[in-house]
């Protein structure tokens, strides 16, 4: 059986759900060969093909499937109270202060963006001004500064926000799910049209719920490999990040995940 090449974050979510299968612990399941990327660049990866397996944006799934890709039902991110937040410098914000606003944003293509041009075009007349493009981890510290009035934040930023004194002005995972009823979408296991037609997308998938499954029964063993790639984040962020971020959904999308991205992806 061949080796898999994969690419995904090495946030606390994703090394949780992998560790097992990439360290040879799910029987029957081909090795990983793992690269550690943020999804702004794994969603940019499909086009190249190069890799079997990605993590991306769930906003990026229609590009995925036309590059030829497939979703697998396993192994990604949708879940209720865990959506991205839109912060400020100011405790006072108000949704109609943002009009002509700098916004900073991690990806054009990730999911937070998406929802918040639904919540923009809902709440904030004229729109905002311009849109900056930068690494996730650099947003909360330019909202801070003062270099855009605001920012748009995901991941761990949830936990750790107020430490930079920042205040959130909307959380549009709540304001998604009081729109739709729904969970929000938020990332994507992907698999190449060749490895499904190799594998099957049953297989794949497999594999990828009894690496969620090992995690779940036996935390300990992912801790060290967690910790090694979470940078700087506090061993209860990192558990936060990982309770907030691997549920149900992550092991067996369903019915309503799968209308989750339906919904997401309707415009």
């Amino acid at each position: 059986m061949t080796t898999l090449s994969i690419a995904y974050s090495p946030c606390p979510n994703d090394t949780f759900v992998f560790h097992a299968w990439a360290h040879g612990l799910i029987e029957g399941a081909p090795s990983l060969d793992v690269t550690f990327a943020d999804i702004d660049l794994t969603n940019g990866w499909l086009e190249s093909h190069e890799y079997d397996l990605l993590k991306i944006s769930a906003a990026a799934l229609p590009a995925a499937q036309a590059a030829g890709y497939q979703l697998v039902p396993a192994g990604g991110a949708v879940g209720r109270g865990c959506g991205p937040l839109l912060l400020s410098a100011s405790p006072t914000t108000e949704p109609a202060g943002l009009r002509g606003a700098t916004l900073a944003i991690p990806s054009e293509q990730s999911t937070a963006y998406r929802v918040a041009r639904r919540w923009i075009a809902a709440n904030v007349p004229s729109g905002v001004g311009t849109i900056v493009v930068m690494p996730f981890v650099e947003i909360m510290p330019a909202v801070a500064a003062g270099k855009v009035d605001a920012g748009l934040v995901i991941h761990e930023a949830r936990f750790t926000y107020a430490d930079y004194g920042l205040h959130n002005i909307v959380d549009l995972g709540d304001w998604w799910e009081t729109q739709t009823g729904l969970p929000l979408a938020l990332g994507a296991i992907v698999a190449r049209d060749d490895i499904v037609e190799s594998y099957g997308i049953a297989a794949i998938t497999d594999w990828t719920s009894r690496s969620v499954q090992h995690a779940w029964t036996h935390p300990e063993d992912s801790r060290e490999y967690v910790a090694e790639h979470a940078d700087e984040m506090s061993p209860e962020v990192q558990r936060a990040h990982i309770a907030l971020y691997v549920n149900d959904f992550t092991r067996d999308l369903g019915v309503e995940g799968l209308e989750a991205f339906d919904a997401l992806l309707t415009d």
